[in-house]
């Protein structure tokens, strides 16, 4: 194989793509070191001193007060079910259109898919959604929380982009066979289809474990706030469950430990996503990239 030597155009575009990466690996990896740091140091020596290689000022103080408050531990806990449950009806609802509108000869698929193709520009708002929500019954429940955004287009059609890309030989033997539409869709397509389905999967999962909105619009009782509003008490309303900080009578005291807790809870609501990407990652890149561009 002939080697072709790089332009000094070539080295310099490459010097420039160099750069440009190293300073996207900075502005991401940079922030998540200061806040892990910061998770373990006192405010005032983070503040005052930054990083500091000095034992004296490291503290699992942060770590201590967040599993000894309950709001937080309860928090995280209803989290992962809100999450959960959002992810498992909206990735289903998901799948069962894309399969659907990926059928060429499905009477009035280009009716529905306009349909669909409209929600992903105009919305009903927030009103008329709370509206729907208290009429039927669900408020203050987690299905307030998964049901009124668990379709979306955008993923719908990513979904039945993907379906399009299967062999339609598959279906075909499956119905010689005798099987049904149901069937093939369970048997068939859902084997196949694993690198779209952890797209989605992982997409809705992040997009509602970070949401604190729906949250605070359609839940009252504070005992079902997710994690997202604990931590909104903790870093925007500067609020410590007073029950963890009884003994403590210095409002002083009181914004060091809410500083404190900052960047420990930080961590600890990125503990899922951190877990879950690993594990998905390989599927990552073949569903998401053959669902938008093929």
């Amino acid at each position: 194989m002939n080697y072709i030597k790089p332009t000094k155009a070539d080295r310099l575009i490459l010097g420039i793509n160099s750069a440009l990466l190293i300073f996207a690996v900075l502005v991401i990896v940079v922030p998540l070191i200061y806040i892990v740091v910061g998770s373990f140091m006192e405010p005032t020596a983070l503040l005052n001193k930054g990083f500091s290689f000095d034992l004296k000022d490291y503290s699992l103080q942060g770590y201590n007060l967040i599993l000894s408050d309950p709001s937080i531990i309860r928090g995280f806990g209803n989290s992962i079910y809100y999450s959960l449950a959002f992810t498992i009806s909206a990735v289903s609802v998901t799948v069962l259109a894309g399969y659907t509108l990926s059928h060429r000869d499905l009477v009035g698929g280009k009716f529905f898919s306009t349909l669909i193709l409209i929600t992903m520009f105009f919305g009903g708002g927030l009103i008329p959604t709370y509206l729907v929500v208290k009429n039927l019954g669900l408020l203050d429940t987690v299905w307030a929380l998964a049901l009124p955004s668990a379709v979306s287009g955008y993923y719908v059609f990513l979904a039945r982009t993907f379906f399009n890309t299967l062999p339609k030989e598959l279906k075909e033997a499956a119905k010689i066979d005798g099987a049904s539409e149901f069937q093939i869709l369970l048997k068939v397509i859902v084997p196949l289809s694993k690198p779209i389905i952890f797209v989605l999967a992982l997409y809705n999962f992040v997009g509602h474990w970070n949401d604190f909105f729906q949250a605070m619009i359609y839940l009252q009782d504070q005992d079902k706030y997710p994690l997202q509003m604990v931590l909104r008490r903790i870093l925007i309303l500067n609020k410590v469950d007073p029950n963890v900080v009884s003994d403590i009578q210095e409002q002083a005291e009181l914004s060091r430990l809410s500083e404190l807790m900052k960047y420990s809870s930080i961590v600890i609501s990125s503990l899922p996503l951190l877990i879950i990407y690993p594990y998905v990652q390989k599927y990552f890149e073949k569903g998401a990239m053959v669902g938008s561009l093929k």
